[in-house]
Protein backbone atom coordinates (compact mmCIF):
# COMPACT_ATOMS: atom_id res chain seq x y z
CA UNK A 1 0.00 0.00 0.00
CA UNK A 2 1.40 3.05 -1.29
CA UNK A 3 0.54 6.80 0.88
CA UNK A 4 0.52 10.00 -1.52
CA UNK A 5 2.36 12.91 -0.09
CA UNK A 6 1.05 15.71 -1.23
CA UNK A 7 2.76 19.00 -0.19
CA UNK A 8 1.75 21.78 1.18
CA UNK A 9 0.72 24.88 -1.10
CA UNK A 10 3.39 27.59 -0.68
CA UNK A 11 3.09 30.37 2.02
CA UNK A 12 1.40 33.37 1.29
CA UNK A 13 3.84 35.32 2.83
CA UNK A 14 6.04 37.70 1.43
CA UNK A 15 9.01 37.01 -0.44
CA UNK A 16 12.66 37.33 0.87
CA UNK A 17 13.55 40.62 0.08
CA UNK A 18 10.24 41.84 -0.89
CA UNK A 19 8.62 44.62 1.28
CA UNK A 20 4.67 44.21 2.46
CA UNK A 21 3.07 47.72 1.52
CA UNK A 22 0.61 48.25 4.17
CA UNK A 23 -2.88 47.83 3.76
CA UNK A 24 -4.84 51.36 2.41
CA UNK A 25 -7.18 51.04 5.92
CA UNK A 26 -4.00 51.30 8.21
CA UNK A 27 -2.07 53.96 5.92
CA UNK A 28 -1.98 57.64 7.68
CA UNK A 29 -3.81 59.95 6.51
CA UNK A 30 -1.94 63.43 6.30
CA UNK A 31 -4.39 66.68 5.81
CA UNK A 32 -3.76 70.10 6.48
CA UNK A 33 -3.45 71.44 9.71
CA UNK A 34 -6.81 72.50 11.22
CA UNK A 35 -7.79 75.72 12.62
CA UNK A 36 -6.61 74.76 16.31
CA UNK A 37 -2.97 75.50 14.89
CA UNK A 38 -3.72 78.90 13.33
CA UNK A 39 -5.64 80.10 16.75
CA UNK A 40 -2.43 81.32 18.51
CA UNK A 41 -1.46 83.44 15.93
CA UNK A 42 -4.79 84.54 15.10
CA UNK A 43 -5.35 85.34 18.79
CA UNK A 44 -1.92 87.48 19.06
CA UNK A 45 -2.45 89.20 15.27
CA UNK A 46 -6.43 90.17 17.23
CA UNK A 47 -4.58 91.46 20.35
CA UNK A 48 -1.86 93.62 19.60
CA UNK A 49 -2.70 94.55 15.32
CA UNK A 50 -6.79 94.66 14.82
CA UNK A 51 -7.76 96.09 18.49
CA UNK A 52 -5.43 98.63 18.76
CA UNK A 53 -6.07 99.84 15.14
CA UNK A 54 -10.03 99.90 15.87
CA UNK A 55 -8.85 101.91 18.86
CA UNK A 56 -7.21 104.10 17.01
CA UNK A 57 -9.98 104.12 14.08
CA UNK A 58 -12.12 105.25 16.81
CA UNK A 59 -10.34 107.61 18.73
CA UNK A 60 -9.51 109.28 15.31
CA UNK A 61 -13.03 110.76 15.65
CA UNK A 62 -12.68 111.65 19.05
CA UNK A 63 -11.22 115.00 21.18
CA UNK A 64 -8.86 113.45 23.85
CA UNK A 65 -5.80 115.35 26.24
CA UNK A 66 -4.82 112.14 27.87
CA UNK A 67 -6.67 112.87 31.16
CA UNK A 68 -10.28 112.85 31.52
CA UNK A 69 -12.87 110.66 29.36
CA UNK A 70 -12.74 111.36 25.36
CA UNK A 71 -15.44 113.61 23.84
CA UNK A 72 -16.84 112.49 20.32
CA UNK A 73 -16.14 115.55 17.78
CA UNK A 74 -17.38 113.54 14.48
CA UNK A 75 -15.11 114.53 11.53
CA UNK A 76 -13.21 117.65 13.54
CA UNK A 77 -9.66 116.42 13.52
CA UNK A 78 -10.03 115.27 10.10
CA UNK A 79 -10.80 118.59 9.03
CA UNK A 80 -8.34 120.37 10.83
CA UNK A 81 -5.23 118.19 9.31
CA UNK A 82 -6.41 118.71 5.96
CA UNK A 83 -6.52 123.27 6.77
CA UNK A 84 -2.84 122.31 8.58
CA UNK A 85 0.01 123.49 6.01
CA UNK A 86 2.37 121.52 7.96
CA UNK A 87 0.25 118.36 7.59
CA UNK A 88 0.23 118.89 3.55
CA UNK A 89 3.96 119.19 3.79
CA UNK A 90 4.61 116.18 5.84
CA UNK A 91 2.76 114.49 3.22
CA UNK A 92 5.00 115.78 0.37
CA UNK A 93 8.11 115.13 2.86
CA UNK A 94 6.91 111.71 3.40
CA UNK A 95 6.28 110.90 -0.56
CA UNK A 96 9.84 112.43 -1.46
CA UNK A 97 11.84 110.11 0.77
CA UNK A 98 9.82 106.92 0.11
CA UNK A 99 10.81 108.03 -3.34
CA UNK A 100 14.08 108.09 -2.70
CA UNK A 101 14.60 105.23 -1.16
CA UNK A 102 13.28 103.65 -4.03
CA UNK A 103 15.40 105.10 -5.89
CA UNK A 104 18.22 104.75 -4.50
CA UNK A 105 18.20 101.16 -3.00
CA UNK A 106 16.33 99.16 -5.35
CA UNK A 107 19.16 99.14 -8.13
CA UNK A 108 21.99 98.83 -5.32
CA UNK A 109 19.98 96.43 -4.17
CA UNK A 110 19.95 94.38 -7.05
CA UNK A 111 23.24 94.66 -8.16
CA UNK A 112 24.84 93.54 -4.80
CA UNK A 113 22.62 90.77 -4.48
CA UNK A 114 23.46 89.14 -7.86
CA UNK A 115 26.94 89.76 -7.41
CA UNK A 116 26.59 88.28 -3.88
CA UNK A 117 25.21 85.05 -5.26
CA UNK A 118 27.98 84.64 -7.00
CA UNK A 119 31.26 82.27 -6.22
CA UNK A 120 33.52 85.03 -6.12
CA UNK A 121 37.12 84.85 -4.39
CA UNK A 122 36.28 86.63 -0.34
CA UNK A 123 32.84 86.89 -1.43
CA UNK A 124 31.33 85.61 1.76
CA UNK A 125 34.00 87.52 4.27
CA UNK A 126 33.07 90.95 2.17
CA UNK A 127 28.96 90.15 2.26
CA UNK A 128 29.05 89.24 6.02
CA UNK A 129 30.54 93.00 6.57
CA UNK A 130 28.15 94.61 4.18
CA UNK A 131 25.30 92.90 6.06
CA UNK A 132 26.24 93.93 9.50
CA UNK A 133 23.73 96.71 9.36
CA UNK A 134 20.93 94.14 9.73
CA UNK A 135 22.01 93.39 13.04
CA UNK A 136 21.30 96.54 14.08
CA UNK A 137 18.40 98.58 14.93
CA UNK A 138 16.76 101.76 13.34
CA UNK A 139 17.59 103.49 16.76
CA UNK A 140 21.36 102.38 17.52
CA UNK A 141 22.37 103.44 13.26
CA UNK A 142 20.92 107.11 14.18
CA UNK A 143 22.18 107.40 17.36
CA UNK A 144 25.82 106.59 15.42
CA UNK A 145 24.77 108.24 12.85
CA UNK A 146 24.04 111.67 14.52
CA UNK A 147 27.24 111.10 16.41
CA UNK A 148 29.28 110.71 13.12
CA UNK A 149 27.67 113.77 11.23
CA UNK A 150 27.70 116.01 14.10
CA UNK A 151 28.57 119.29 13.41
CA UNK A 152 30.72 120.06 16.07
CA UNK A 153 32.69 116.90 16.97
CA UNK A 154 31.78 114.82 14.11
CA UNK A 155 33.70 114.13 10.58
CA UNK A 156 32.06 117.18 9.27
CA UNK A 157 34.00 119.43 11.51
CA UNK A 158 37.47 117.93 10.62
CA UNK A 159 36.54 117.78 6.84
CA UNK A 160 34.79 121.44 5.92
CA UNK A 161 36.28 121.41 2.66
CA UNK A 162 33.52 119.07 1.87
CA UNK A 163 31.06 119.91 4.09
CA UNK A 164 31.80 123.74 4.60
CA UNK A 165 30.18 124.51 7.67
CA UNK A 166 29.94 121.41 8.40
CA UNK A 167 25.78 121.53 9.63
CA UNK A 168 24.55 119.10 7.17
CA UNK A 169 21.28 119.47 9.24
CA UNK A 170 20.69 123.26 9.35
CA UNK A 171 18.93 123.05 6.02
CA UNK A 172 16.35 121.03 4.24
CA UNK A 173 18.42 120.07 1.19
CA UNK A 174 21.12 118.67 3.07
CA UNK A 175 19.12 117.15 5.93
CA UNK A 176 16.89 114.94 3.92
CA UNK A 177 20.06 113.62 1.80
CA UNK A 178 21.22 112.55 5.47
CA UNK A 179 17.62 110.79 6.20
CA UNK A 180 17.94 109.62 2.80
CA UNK A 181 21.44 108.20 2.92
CA UNK A 182 21.16 106.80 6.68
CA UNK A 183 17.97 104.72 5.42
CA UNK A 184 19.76 103.22 2.60
CA UNK A 185 22.83 102.50 4.29
CA UNK A 186 20.58 100.26 6.79
CA UNK A 187 18.42 98.64 5.01
CA UNK A 188 20.07 98.34 1.43
CA UNK A 189 21.58 95.25 3.11
CA UNK A 190 18.49 93.63 3.52
CA UNK A 191 16.83 94.09 0.26
CA UNK A 192 20.12 92.67 -1.28
CA UNK A 193 19.39 89.64 0.88
CA UNK A 194 16.35 89.29 -1.01
CA UNK A 195 17.94 89.52 -4.15
CA UNK A 196 20.67 86.93 -3.32
CA UNK A 197 18.19 84.59 -2.93
CA UNK A 198 16.50 84.89 -6.15
CA UNK A 199 19.46 85.23 -7.81
CA UNK A 200 20.48 81.72 -6.70
CA UNK A 201 17.59 80.13 -7.35
CA UNK A 202 17.80 81.25 -11.54
CA UNK A 203 18.28 78.39 -13.09
CA UNK A 204 21.65 77.36 -14.39
CA UNK A 205 20.45 76.20 -17.99
CA UNK A 206 19.66 79.89 -18.91
CA UNK A 207 22.74 80.81 -18.56
CA UNK A 208 24.36 77.85 -20.67
CA UNK A 209 22.23 78.28 -23.13
CA UNK A 210 22.75 82.03 -23.71
CA UNK A 211 26.31 81.52 -24.03
CA UNK A 212 25.49 78.91 -26.55
CA UNK A 213 24.32 81.74 -28.09
CA UNK A 214 26.81 83.99 -27.79
CA UNK A 215 25.72 86.29 -24.93
CA UNK A 216 27.55 88.09 -23.10
CA UNK A 217 27.30 88.84 -19.58
CA UNK A 218 25.41 92.03 -19.51
CA UNK A 219 22.86 90.58 -22.37
CA UNK A 220 22.62 87.54 -19.21
CA UNK A 221 21.69 89.95 -16.86
CA UNK A 222 19.08 92.39 -18.60
CA UNK A 223 17.45 89.42 -20.98
CA UNK A 224 17.82 86.65 -18.11
CA UNK A 225 18.88 87.92 -14.81
CA UNK A 226 16.12 91.05 -14.01
CA UNK A 227 13.49 89.23 -15.47
CA UNK A 228 13.45 86.20 -12.93
CA UNK A 229 14.13 88.86 -10.59
CA UNK A 230 10.71 90.50 -11.30
CA UNK A 231 8.35 88.83 -7.81
CA UNK A 232 10.99 89.67 -5.94
CA UNK A 233 11.89 92.60 -7.01
CA UNK A 234 7.77 93.90 -6.48
CA UNK A 235 8.35 91.90 -2.98
CA UNK A 236 11.30 94.46 -2.17
CA UNK A 237 9.46 97.15 -3.32
CA UNK A 238 6.26 96.78 -1.36
CA UNK A 239 8.37 96.63 1.47
CA UNK A 240 10.51 99.96 0.99
CA UNK A 241 7.09 101.90 0.47
CA UNK A 242 5.69 100.97 3.56
CA UNK A 243 9.02 101.26 5.52
CA UNK A 244 9.15 104.45 4.30
CA UNK A 245 5.37 105.80 4.65
CA UNK A 246 6.17 104.82 8.18
CA UNK A 247 9.52 106.00 9.43
CA UNK A 248 9.92 107.36 12.49
CA UNK A 249 12.82 107.06 14.46
CA UNK A 250 15.51 107.79 12.33
CA UNK A 251 13.65 111.25 11.72
CA UNK A 252 13.18 111.30 15.22
CA UNK A 253 16.84 110.78 16.61
CA UNK A 254 18.86 112.85 13.44
CA UNK A 255 16.81 115.93 13.07
CA UNK A 256 13.66 115.97 15.01
CA UNK A 257 11.37 117.29 11.93
CA UNK A 258 13.99 119.93 11.72
CA UNK A 259 15.12 122.76 10.94
CA UNK A 260 11.72 124.16 11.88
CA UNK A 261 9.21 121.69 10.13
CA UNK A 262 11.89 120.81 6.95
CA UNK A 263 12.05 117.29 7.84
CA UNK A 264 8.83 116.77 9.33
CA UNK A 265 7.43 113.63 7.78
CA UNK A 266 3.68 112.16 8.78
CA UNK A 267 4.53 109.29 10.92
CA UNK A 268 6.68 112.52 13.16
CA UNK A 269 4.16 114.51 12.82
CA UNK A 270 1.70 112.11 14.25
CA UNK A 271 4.18 111.70 17.68
CA UNK A 272 4.31 115.44 17.60
CA UNK A 273 0.89 116.13 17.69
CA UNK A 274 0.06 112.77 20.06
CA UNK A 275 2.99 113.06 22.70
CA UNK A 276 4.10 116.37 22.40
CA UNK A 277 0.77 118.51 21.58
CA UNK A 278 -1.37 116.01 23.69
CA UNK A 279 -3.70 116.11 20.57
CA UNK A 280 -4.48 112.30 20.41
CA UNK A 281 -7.45 112.62 18.59
CA UNK A 282 -5.47 114.20 15.23
CA UNK A 283 -2.50 112.16 16.29
CA UNK A 284 -4.68 108.97 15.86
CA UNK A 285 -6.20 110.56 12.63
CA UNK A 286 -2.73 110.63 11.30
CA UNK A 287 -1.58 106.96 12.28
CA UNK A 288 -4.90 105.65 10.25
CA UNK A 289 -4.42 107.72 7.47
CA UNK A 290 -0.92 106.15 7.27
CA UNK A 291 -2.49 102.78 7.25
CA UNK A 292 -5.04 103.39 4.80
CA UNK A 293 -2.22 104.78 2.45
CA UNK A 294 0.53 102.20 2.96
CA UNK A 295 -2.43 99.36 2.19
CA UNK A 296 -4.09 101.19 -0.89
CA UNK A 297 -0.55 101.83 -2.31
CA UNK A 298 0.55 98.41 -1.76
CA UNK A 299 -2.64 96.81 -3.33
CA UNK A 300 -2.29 99.16 -6.27
CA UNK A 301 1.55 97.98 -6.97
CA UNK A 302 0.72 94.37 -6.53
CA UNK A 303 -2.64 94.91 -9.05
CA UNK A 304 -0.38 96.85 -11.92
CA UNK A 305 2.47 94.37 -11.06
CA UNK A 306 0.26 91.73 -12.13
CA UNK A 307 1.78 90.22 -8.52
CA UNK A 308 -1.40 88.70 -7.43
CA UNK A 309 -1.41 86.33 -10.60
CA UNK A 310 1.44 84.97 -9.16
CA UNK A 311 2.85 83.83 -12.08
CA UNK A 312 5.99 81.70 -11.91
CA UNK A 313 9.53 83.02 -13.52
CA UNK A 314 10.68 79.53 -14.13
CA UNK A 315 7.58 78.73 -16.57
CA UNK A 316 9.06 76.62 -19.46
CA UNK A 317 12.16 75.90 -17.69
CA UNK A 318 12.66 72.02 -17.21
Amino acid sequence: MTTKITSAPPSAGPRKGSRRRPPASSATKVGRPGFAWALPAAVFFALFAITPLIMVAVLSFMSWDGIGSPEFVGMDNWSRLMDDPVMLESIWLTLLLTVLGVVIQTPLSIVLGVWAAGHQRNRAVLSVIYFIPLLLSATAVSVLWRALLDPNFGIPADATWLFGDGNLFGEQATAIGVLAFVSTWQFTPFHTLIYQGAARAVPQVLYQAAEIDGAGRYRQFFHITLPQLRNSMITSMILMIVGGLTTFETVLILTQGGPGTDTTISAYYMYDKAFKGFDFGAGSAIALALVVAATIISLIVVRVSGYDKMRSTMEGVS
